[in-house]
C-alpha cells in the first residue's frame, strides 16, 4: 500500500497514415521503442512538462515554492534513470487487460488481504518474496488509512486516458479504419452490452444509481442499487 506512482500504456505496434493504411514499425512488427532511449525521453518530455506547469501558472498544488527548492527537485530527478519498460505482450491482449483491470478497477487492497482489526492495528497479509510467499504485518489504524487514501484520486483526475485509436471523439471511425486496414472483422455489436444491461441479462436486476440512498448511509461503500422487481433493493 505504499505510494508508488507510476503510469501504465497499452499500445498499438503501429498506426495509420495519412492514407488510411496500416503501418508498423521498419525495424520488426513485435518492437516498437528501445526501451533505454524511452526512459530517456519520457523522463526529459515530463520534466519540460512539469517546468512548463510552474512557468505558466498551472501546477496549482506545487510544493516546491521557491527557486531553490525548485533546482533541488530538478537535481533529484535528473540524478537517476527513471524505470520505464516495454515490452510484448507473451500471453496475448486478455491477459494485458486483466493485469491493467487489477490496477484501474479496484481499491488500494482487497478485503482479502485483510485479516482482521484490534486495538493494535489492521492485520495485513502481505507478499514476503518473489515467489508467492506471504506474510502478515500490523500497520497503526491511522497509518493505514493514510496509506489508503493515497490511492484515492483527486476530484476531476481521469484513472484512464484514451488516445490515438480510441480517441472518444473519433474511436467509431478509426477503430473501423483499423480493421479494414489489417483485414479484421468488423466489432459485433451484440458483443457490446453496458453494464445495465449485463446486470439485468445476468441478474434480473435493474441497477440505479441513487445519490439519495447514498446520503442516506454515508458509512457504507457502494456503488448502486439493485432492485429485483418486487421492492427488495440491495446497496452495494
Amino acid at each position: 500500500m505504499r505510494r508508488h506512482l507510476h503510469v501504465h500504456a497499452l499500445m498499438a505496434c503501429g498506426g495509420l497514415d495519412a492514407a488510411g493504411q496500416w503501418r508498423a514499425p521498419e525495424r520488426s512488427p513485435t518492437f516498437l521503442f528501445p526501451v533505454h532511449a524511452l526512459s530517456r525521453v519520457f523522463r526529459g518530455k515530463f520534466i519540460a512538462a512539469l517546468q512548463q506547469a510552474g512557468v505558466s501558472g498551472d501546477f496549482t498544488r506545487e510544493p516546491a515554492t521557491t527557486p531553490e527548492q525548485r533546482r533541488a527537485r530538478l537535481r533529484e530527478l535528473t540524478r537517476h534513470d527513471w524505470v520505464v519498460y516495454a515490452k510484448t505482450p507473451l500471453s496475448g491482449p486478455a491477459v494485458v487487460l486483466d493485469y491493467l483491470s487489477r490496477h484501474t478497477h479496484r481499491a488500494a487492497v482487497s478485503n482479502e488481504r485483510i485479516l482482521g482489526v484490534d486495538a493494535g492495528g489492521v492485520h495485513l497479509r502481505v507478499r514476503a518474496d518473489d515467489h508467492g510467499g506471504k506474510r502478515t504485518v500490523v500497520i497503526d489504524g491511522v497509518r493505514f488509512i493514510a496509506r489508503f487514501l493515497q490511492h484515492v484520486l483527486p476530484a476531476g483526475f481521469k484513472r484512464i486516458r484514451h488516445y490515438g485509436l480510441l480517441s472518444p471523439a473519433l474511436r467509431g471511425q478509426r477503430l473501423a479504419a483499423a480493421r479494414a486496414a489489417l483485414q479484421m472483422p468488423q466489432a459485433n455489436p451484440q458483443a457490446r452490452e453496458e453494464a445495465a444491461g449485463f446486470l439485468k441479462r445476468v441478474a434480473g436486476a435493474y441497477f440505479s444509481p441513487s445519490w439519495t440512498a447514498f446520503q442516506r448511509d454515508r458509512g457504507r461503500c457502494f456503488s448502486g442499487i439493485v432492485d429485483d422487481g418486487g421492492g427488495a433493493q440491495v446497496i452495494f
